[in-house]
């Protein structure tokens, strides 16, 4: 996905011309899904009815006499001057505000609405799941709309009729197909329209919100959908939900004001959104940014400074598996030059992970008890510091996070001096990990969970990689003390 501005020839919504009022022209390429270019758009918005009327006619006669051309009509930009493009097979999340474009640049990729200026390429058929009921007619029949639906994508009768007990069954509605749709709830017409998206043949899918009204049955059924077409297509996913938009996608666009503001990896839009949205609710300080991305710093290779779980954990564990380490995990330093966002009275500098002896684990195992330390440094009063962490997955997705509001039977001190040092240590028993990479995030805070100010926030302050694990469902395994199979009663 990129969002460098290239001269390029556009195309309609189901392939081969062009859409859009730009000067600049886009080129075809094969392995581009979506391009735009320079694309805006803009209503006019008038106060009064007469007004509109007035726009049509007197600017003509103004410049026709040789008078200056009034406008009657104020500007309105949902969309201005957007450029991207994205990959065919890319995922690509689609976050910001409500107001800053999202479903405006949604409708103009599918050609439900004329840009203003600049240039779009689409390549290829288009499943798009905007707003709620949108391409249904109200009075007409689940059937009906299920034929006229799938004919808009491109579908003959023919081919819809060869789809239809799929789609009928996928939308799960029931004896509601024969009813007008007027008579649907939320959640089923979204459950329909969905099945007609499913089975179109879609080569790019478009997102926006639906799944929020669905019920958690349909919903994993679409997210099980979604994970198959991910493996052949291109998908836009529009959410509020940053969790939701680091589970499904590898890259995301930030819109904001009805501008684009940055484009690239999901992790890094969704920290840089995070840190813009807790700016936007304490207006009364600056949020800073600082570091850089972070990179995994591995520890020197001694046996002064490695440090190794302690052999009197785990052994049912370990006997079991007749000597093999179940979750083989190494850990990365913490870099203090790290990525963060916050206030910045006060900073992390360090996070470490040791054994309930106080020695620091650089090799450690799931399931045993360790020690989460992180260190901070004040820069001003904090008169109720708080202290957070959250483990994380290679894409940025949560799995636990707590923090020492909670936990502490009694207020904490405040923090009274720069420079002074103050520090949490979260005493917890590990899970056992699935292979692949992991980051513990830390922050700094001074109020409530309810109000608070973040100081420093480091998404990815200390990286560890899980090399070997019996972990085969789900996100983590729990350290199981004991298991067994017994039978009740005796039988003859």
């Amino acid at each position: 996905m990129s969002s460098k501005n290239k001269n390029k020839t556009p195309s309609p919504l189901l392939g081969g011309e062009g859409r859009g009022e730009g000067e600049s022209q886009i080129t075809n390429s094969n392995n581009i899904a979506i391009s735009v270019q320079s694309l805006s758009k803009c209503y006019q918005i008038y106060e009064k009815p007469n007004d509109r009327l007035k726009q049509s006619l007197y600017p003509r006669l103004q410049r026709l006499i040789g008078k200056p051309a009034k406008q009657y009509h104020r500007e309105f930009w949902a969309l201005k001057n957007v450029s991207f493009e994205i990959e065919k097979g890319e995922t690509v999340g689609i976050i910001g505000c409500n107001g800053s474009g999202k479903s405006t640049l949604l409708q103009l990729i599918c050609g439900t609405l004329t840009p203003t200026n600049g240039a779009i390429q689409v390549n290829g058929r288009v499943g798009a799941l905007l707003e709620l009921g949108a391409g249904f007619n109200p009075e007409f029949t689940g059937r009906e709309n299920v034929y006229m639906n799938a004919s808009i994508f491109g579908l003959t009768e023919a081919e819809i009729d060869a789809k239809y007990k799929d789609i009928v069954a996928f939308a799960d509605v029931g004896d509601f197909i024969n009813l007008p749709v007027r008579t649907y709830s939320s959640g089923m017409y979204v459950r329909l329209a969905f099945a007609v998206i499913a089975h179109v043949n879609a080569d790019i899918l478009i997102i926006d919100e639906a799944l929020a009204v669905g019920d958690a049955i349909f919903v994993q059924k679409c997210m099980r959908f979604i994970r198959n077409f991910q493996e052949h297509g291109t998908l836009l996913f529009v959410s509020h939900n940053s969790q939701a938009v680091l589970d499904i996608c590898n890259k995301a666009l930030w819109l904001n004001k009805s501008e684009l503001q940055e484009i690239g990896d999901a992790k890094e839009i969704c920290r840089s959104y995070a840190a813009f949205i807790h700016g936007s609710l304490n207006r009364e300080y600056e949020v800073k940014k600082g570091g850089e991305n972070k990179k995994f710093v591995r520890y020197e290779d001694t046996t002064t400074n490695k440090g190794v779980a302690s052999k009197t954990n785990n052994l049912l564990v370990k006997e079991r598996i007749d000597g093999v380490l179940p979750n083989k995990i190494e850990v990365f330093k913490f870099d203090p030059k790290a990525s963060w966002w916050g206030k910045g009275g006060a900073e992390i500098t360090n996070v470490s992970l040791e054994d309930i002896s106080g020695r620091q684990l650089t090799e450690i195992q799931g399931g045993e008890e360790i020690q989460l330390i992180i260190t901070c440094r004040a820069k001003e009063l904090l008169r109720h510091p708080i202290i957070g962490f959250v483990f994380r997955n290679h894409r940025g997705l949560e799995i636990f996070a707590d923090n020492t509001f909670l936990f502490c039977q009694e207020p904490p001190p405040p923090v009274m001096f720069p420079e002074e040092e103050f520090k949490a240590t979260f005493r917890l028993t590990l899970p056992f990990f699935g292979t692949g990479d992991y980051a513990i995030g830390a922050a700094v805070a001074d109020g409530t969970p309810e109000k608070f100010i973040q100081h420093h926030r480091v998404d990815d302050a200390l990286f560890f990689k899980v090399h070997s694990s019996h972990v085969v469902y789900g996100v983590i395994g729990l350290p199981i003390k004991e298991c067994s199979i017994h039978k009740n009663g005796n039988h003859s």
